[in-house]
């Protein structure tokens, strides 16, 4: 029976143009002539029109009344007038005070294009609403920051609770701190500022020994090394294997001391020195393998890995780490334009160029052109010289900057992130105090981070309440 009424109610709909609906959007009810809400077919209000049963009235409304002939729909009835203006003058007018967000919603529930806003509001709106697009980024940034930050001082805080249950855990936890945290303590601080002067001179000695005002030469006539600059040499690796071996010994869970980047590094910038002598051991004892002092000089080139040491002391050096271990997909991206950008232009130069320059007779030496050229360092040692060179060489410059700029720009972004993300997990572990055990972690703002979550996942469920329309219409189109 009421798929009956619900068929008499559809056909006299298309009978008769003056026939109308009554609607009920929270509370604010008004009645509708079906030739009106035809203009825009494709709205949701006129897909009513088109209804042949309940269960296909109930997919477009939340709520029909048999009785009353009432279709209801749980929306805000506030914005609902806007509604009701379009489909009387065709077009959608945005007021100053509207929410951005929840008014875009709103219009693309009830099936209403945005093309429909009028010229006097068009511009207004599309600007609020890249507003509102670059702040939910902002926001989505901040949640990176902010769960990334919670993680990692979580991590720490469980690395801090296994000293409870060790030998001697109160002092090693102290000494761990001090090694592990550069500005937790006087102490820290102290042996922080030592470390970089000590980084600083290894590699200021290692420079000075490449001089010929600082080379010395044996009995034989062959070149050695200055015993001053040994002497500094023997107390910096001194220093460092008494760091790494300390930070050993105090380390929370030994079997996974190497997984951290930094512990690494300083086993990096030691070893070659260990190997080094090893090597010369091997060399001395037996002379047939004197080759093997060949692999010892490059291996005390390897000295120079120790610059990386300082990543421990510095906020900056470790967020850039971060940022290029997380943007890989931008660097392939950077990669990918300027092979393409290489390719083009270096066949383009050998074209144009083969006879005229001997510099650029073949394609492989054009791509090292290209390549200087792309990434605008321009060394000058090879050059076209015809006018259709120089023009090809002009747009090479161009869009080398064009290719190298985008993806940089994400890039920085993320590296912004990672800084910001930084600062706030070393202000967070730098105020710690363990004295006294460990009772609470550390001021965090559970509420933000949770908030996060649920906005997170809201903003999910949005997205899937957005492509219900286009499901529905879909469905309907097949069948």
């Amino acid at each position: 029976m009421t798929g009956q009424v619900l068929r008499d109610t559809a056909g006299g709909a298309h009978m008769d143009d003056n026939a109308g609906i009554r609607i009920n959007v929270g509370g604010f009810k008004k009645r509708l002539q079906s030739d009106t809400l035809s203009r825009f077919p494709e709205t949701r209000l006129a897909r009513l029109l088109q209804c042949q049963s309940k269960e296909s009235i109930l997919e477009l409304c939340d709520d029909y009344d048999d009785a009353e002939k009432e279709f209801y729909f749980d929306r805000n009835p506030a914005l609902f007038p806007y509604v009701l203006n379009f489909y009387n003058t065709g077009r959608l007018h945005v007021m100053a005070e509207l929410c951005i967000f929840s008014f875009s919603q709103e219009i693309e529930y009830w099936g209403i294009n945005e093309f429909f806003i009028d010229s006097c509001c068009s511009s207004a709106y599309h600007c609020r609403k890249m507003d509102q697009d670059r702040e939910d980024w902002e926001d989505r940034s901040d949640e990176g920051s902010t769960t990334s930050s919670f993680d990692e001082l979580l991590e720490f805080y469980n690395d801090a609770t296994k000293f409870d249950k060790q030998l001697f855990g109160s002092a090693r936890r102290r000494i761990w701190l001090m090694l592990d945290n550069p500005g937790y303590s006087v102490a820290s601080r102290i042996i922080s500022i030592l470390s970089i002067l000590v980084v600083l001179g290894s590699i200021a000695t290692m420079c000075m020994n490449s001089m010929s005002e600082f080379s010395l030469l044996d009995s034989n006539g062959e070149p050695t090394e200055d015993p001053r600059f040994e002497t500094v040499e023997h107390f910096g690796i001194g220093w460092f294997t008494l760091e790494l071996v300390a930070r050993f010994v105090v380390a929370p869970d030994l079997l996974h001391f190497f997984d951290h980047p930094l512990n690494v590094i300083d086993l990096v910038s030691i070893l070659p020195f260990y190997l080094t002598l090893l090597i010369n051991l091997v060399v001395e004892s037996t002379p047939a393998l004197a080759n093997l002092g060949r692999v010892a000089q490059v291996l005390r080139l390897m000295r120079i890995f120790r610059i990386l040491k300082l990543a421990r002391h510095s906020t900056g050096l470790r967020s850039l780490g971060a940022t290029l271990r997380n943007s890989y997909k931008e660097v392939g991206l950077l990669l990918l334009y300027l092979a393409v950008g290489v390719s083009f232009f270096s066949v383009m130069a050998y074209t144009v160029e083969k006879e005229d320059s001997e510099d650029l007779s073949t394609i492989p030496a054009c791509w090292w052109w290209a390549t200087v050229s792309m990434t605008t360092v321009g060394y000058g040692d090879v050059v076209p010289v015809s006018i259709a060179g120089k023009l090809t060489a002009s747009a090479c410059i161009l869009a080398g900057i064009l290719v190298v700029v985008l993806p940089i720009t994400l890039i920085f972004n993320k590296f912004s992130l990672f800084y910001k993300r930084q600062k706030q997990l070393e202000i967070a572990m730098r105020s710690c105090d363990f004295d006294d055990g460990i009772k609470e972690v550390p001021s965090v703002s559970l509420r933000n981070y949770y908030a996060h979550k649920v906005k997170s996942l809201m903003a999910s469920l949005s997205n899937m309440s957005r492509s219900s329309p286009s499901e529905q219409s879909l469905n309907e189109s097949l069948q």
